[in-house]
């Protein structure tokens, strides 16, 4: 792994509007992520842990504070500049995995290549060969509802890796599975970064699974506890 950090967080605070005032959700986070590094966040429900995903992978804007990737400082660029450097930099995957029904494991994969304009052949081709990377090549073709738990959680996982991102982000990916699939889900995930050198934050409840990982931070109460 190599050492050099990819992600800089520097006085990272979040507020949210609220009547008579505002609510600090993040209240001064620093933290640096090295290039390939699977980090695990930890904390009760409301210390603030989704916030900071969602600013790591520029879903949402810092009140104050920076988030450099590469050195590049991001919270300062137009939504636009910003919508595609996440498009082709970063891979997200969900508690509730958000596939479409209608649509079958092969085609759900596909549409994040289609909607930035990749012709179907190449978007097939890479729907084809990430669900043989988790071991779905028999389901290609299954509609979402005749996919257990976990399979539409590692369909989910190939839809995030489908536009080749350097850094997956995943909140509460096991959440909704018994602990048998979520550990599955979660050597899937760590499979993965070995394989392809990505660079992982997991946001869990899970504290077992999460001590998997290369390293572990937890927030506490909108702060990295030390």
């Amino acid at each position: 792994m190599n050492s050099a950090p990819l992600i800089r967080i520097e006085g990272l605070r979040r507020s949210f509007p609220k009547r008579g005032g505002s609510l600090e959700v993040l209240k001064g986070i620093d933290l640096s992520v090295s290039r390939g590094e699977m980090l695990g966040v930890v904390g009760v429900s409301g210390a603030g842990k989704t916030t900071l995903l969602q600013i790591v992978g520029t879903l949402d804007r810092a009140t104050s504070g920076s988030v450099f990737y590469d050195g590049r400082e991001l919270m300062s660029l137009p939504e636009e500049e910003l919508a595609a450097f996440r498009n082709r930099t970063i891979g997200f995957v969900f508690q509730f995995h958000h596939l479409l029904p209608e649509f079958n494991a092969r085609e759900n994969v596909m549409l994040p290549c289609m909607i930035s304009g990749a012709d179907r052949l190449e978007a097939g081709r890479r729907a084809d060969a990430l669900l043989s990377e988790v071991g779905l090549s028999e389901r290609l073709t299954h509609r979402v509802g005749e996919l257990s738990g976990g399979e539409q959680q590692r369909v989910a996982i190939c839809r995030a890796l489908a536009m080749e991102p350097s850094v997956l982000l995943a909140d509460e990916p096991t959440g909704n599975l018994d602990q048998e699939t979520a550990g599955g889900v979660v050597g899937l995930l760590m499979s993965l970064n070995r394989k392809r050198g990505l660079t992982l934050m997991m946001v869990t409840h899970n504290e077992e699974l999460a001590g998997r990982l290369d390293r572990v931070i937890r927030i506490d109460d909108g702060r990295v506890a030390t």
